[in-house]
């Protein structure tokens, strides 16, 4: 049995929990969280564009949900299916009842409620749009079946409002709004120096710089806040690459799982600096998928000459042939190990569960086979 579902419709923001521009990991975090009240939940993608594609994740039988393809945030809410009562669902806005088991919602209702706008197919408001076709989405405005007020209602769409009310692209990243703030807008990753933190409202250029071999625990504590998990044990790949490094290999450390951000620090046991930082690309399909919000990291080159301030850089959505030239332009790809993450997860079955590790100087890429650089690690 079901729950029923009662949402509250509020244009340009969203409905219930599904809020527009909330992360991807936020948001199936919190369906994992309520599994009585959502038990189906499918997640659909692209499997060729899988770093910068669209995401749409079902929740069966009444909403889709549409994430950003870069910055993985919800674009777009769909509410469907108005009349299944397998659970029933009933739409209010403000102290209306609009779509009920009972209520039927229908264009006139519409306008009753929300007012005249535009000619078209749909019925659209800033930040909100009814839809009188059971899928996909109406392309340019074309003119209503004429007198059909009591056409029925069979979808409802909201999005952000544009500024002028304009008509969004469904497959636009989504607008900085005050739901970001505090979160990670980009990294900058230095080789063998550290990464630098940008963090949402872009605005206020607030950063942190984290810098390899200075940064303590107590450093990441006072800037980031406590990790979601410190975890004790060394990590598989970790191991792997730490017989080819100089230093003491005894001090095997502790983790600090900032899920939240994308991002893990590797603190020394006896100093409690920062000796590795991993950074997670959150791929769909890939081992790690889900684990951590994606982080929107990017790795930045030297300058050309002193007088250069803008340093080439590679980014996360890059294909590993672009960001394997641009650590080593002249050489061949290193040897690379395989990695798989499954081995420990007998119910966990992946169409490709292997990545690769290429290690270059100061920085570890892993790779799927489609070669999307799923996270990063400098030491």
């Amino acid at each position: 049995m079901f729950s029923a579902l009662d949402v509250d419709l509020k244009p340009g923001h969203g409905l219930s929990i599904f809020v527009t521009g909330t992360s991807l990991w936020t948001l199936l975090d919190t369906l994992r969280r309520n599994p009585h009240k959502y038990p189906q939940i499918e997640v659909k993608y692209d499997p060729d564009t899988t770093a910068t594609t669209p995401i749409i994740v079902h929740v069966k039988p009444h909403l889709d949900l549409l994430f950003s393809g870069k910055h993985q945030r919800l674009n777009t809410i769909c509410i469907r299916r108005l009349r299944d009562l397998n659970p029933p669902v009933t739409v209010r806005y403000q102290d209306t009842i609009m779509s009920s088991p009972k209520e039927v919602l229908r264009r006139v209702g519409v306008s009753k409620v929300f007012g005249p706008t535009y000619p078209g197919e749909e019925l659209r408001y800033p930040g909100l749009w009814f839809s009188f076709e059971e899928d996909g989405l109406a392309e340019g405005m074309k003119a209503p079946q004429v007198g059909d007020r009591m056409q029925e209602v069979k979808r409802i769409l909201i999005s952000q409002i544009e500024p002028e009310n304009k008509i969004r692209d469904a497959l636009d990243e989504v607008m900085e709004c005050p739901l970001m703030v505090g979160d990670i807008a980009r990294a900058v990753v230095k080789v063998h120096e550290g990464v630098t933190l940008y963090f949402y409202p872009t605005s206020s250029n607030s950063s942190v710089n984290i810098k390899l071999g200075e940064t303590t625990a107590q450093d990441l504590l006072l800037e980031l806040g406590a990790p979601l998990r410190t975890h004790y044990k060394d990590d598989e790949r970790m191991k792997i690459h730490a017989a080819t490094q100089k230093g003491d290999q005894t001090d095997s450390g502790y983790f600090y799982n900032y899920f939240q951000h994308g991002i893990d620090f590797l603190i020394s046991g006896s100093t409690h600096v920062v000796k590795k930082i991993i950074l997670h690309t959150n791929v769909p399909g890939s081992p790690l998928f889900q684990r951590y919000k994606r982080c929107n990291w990017e790795i930045e080159g030297h300058p050309e000459d002193d007088e250069d301030d803008t340093p080439p850089r590679k980014r996360f959505y890059d294909r590993f042939e672009t960001i394997g030239h641009f650590l080593s332009p002249r050489s061949d790809p290193p040897p690379s190990m395989i990695l798989d993450r499954t081995d420990d997860e007998e119910h966990l079955n992946l169409p490709n569960s292997t990545t690769h590790l290429h290690g270059y100087d100061g920085i570890i890429l892993e790779v799927t086979v489609l070669s999307q650089v799923v996270s990063i690690t400098i030491f």
